[in-house]
């Protein structure tokens, strides 16, 4: 016959132990020994044996490294933006380049026609590509911009800062833009002395449209050998 012992506290202390112990070990487990991922974070269980508490469950957050499990919205932006910018910046130099071509036309083909000289009186066009080069300066403007601009301890441009500086392409859309207005308005000042002074414009208008200050230098030639000429009097009729 079988007499019941009354348990001790040590006995008790024991099997409680043994239980913590055997219910944290089936709780990792059913949980896949290590990881939990509960809103795009990740649980681990990290099992401390102790003598006295047991072996409790320890809870650490971890964010998720996997990249497919992440929504990464940033570089999308940016790479849109990047397209966009880019798109602008050639569209610009399409639309500036085709803009100028009629003006230089005129004053070639037709110099002293009406509708040439009304042409070239006008500052609406100047005006347009003023604003455009505007609007195209400040989506190119970045907090470096002024650093490559005056590089120097001067406080003057240098060929590196500059080079850096039209790197990027709405810089040198803005860039190609200032030619533009800066040449057609040159060659509208040679077309306007040529007709006053009666001097041959054609050729030093159309080096106005690629080479600038070519074309100045020509006019300043075409000019002085002209003057030259009607000012010898052996060209004069007796």
């Amino acid at each position: 016959m079988a007499f019941a012992q009354p348990l001790s506290s040590s006995s008790l202390s024991m099997m409680n132990r043994s239980f913590v112990a055997k219910s944290s070990v089936t709780a990792s487990l059913s949980l896949n020994k290590s990881r939990v991922c509960v809103d795009s974070l990740k649980i681990r269980f990290q099992n401390r044996w102790s003598f006295i508490g047991g072996s409790p469950l320890a809870f650490s957050p971890i964010i998720l490294s996997n990249s497919s499990s992440l929504v990464h919205k940033k570089p999308s932006c940016v790479r849109a933006s990047w397209m966009a910018t880019s798109q602008i910046a050639s569209s610009v130099f399409a639309v500036g380049t085709t803009a100028v071509l009629p003006f230089y036309t005129l004053m070639v083909v037709a110099p002293k026609a009406e509708i040439t000289k009304k042409c070239m009186e006008s500052s609406i066009p100047y005006v347009v590509f003023g604003v455009l080069y505007a609007y195209l300066l400040y989506l190119s403007w970045t907090p470096d911009t002024l650093k490559y601009m005056f590089s120097s301890k001067y406080l003057l441009p240098e060929l590196s800062g500059i080079t850096k500086m039209f790197s990027s392409e709405m810089t040198l859309a803005s860039a190609w833009i200032h030619l533009l207005v800066i040449d057609l308005f040159a060659a509208r000042q040679v077309f306007n002395d040529g007709l006053e002074n009666k001097i041959e414009t054609r050729h030093s208008v159309s080096l106005c449209l690629l080479f600038c200050p070519v074309g100045i230098v020509s006019h300043v030639v075409t000019k002085a050998l002209t003057n030259s000429s009607t000012s010898n009097p052996n060209n004069k009729c007796k």
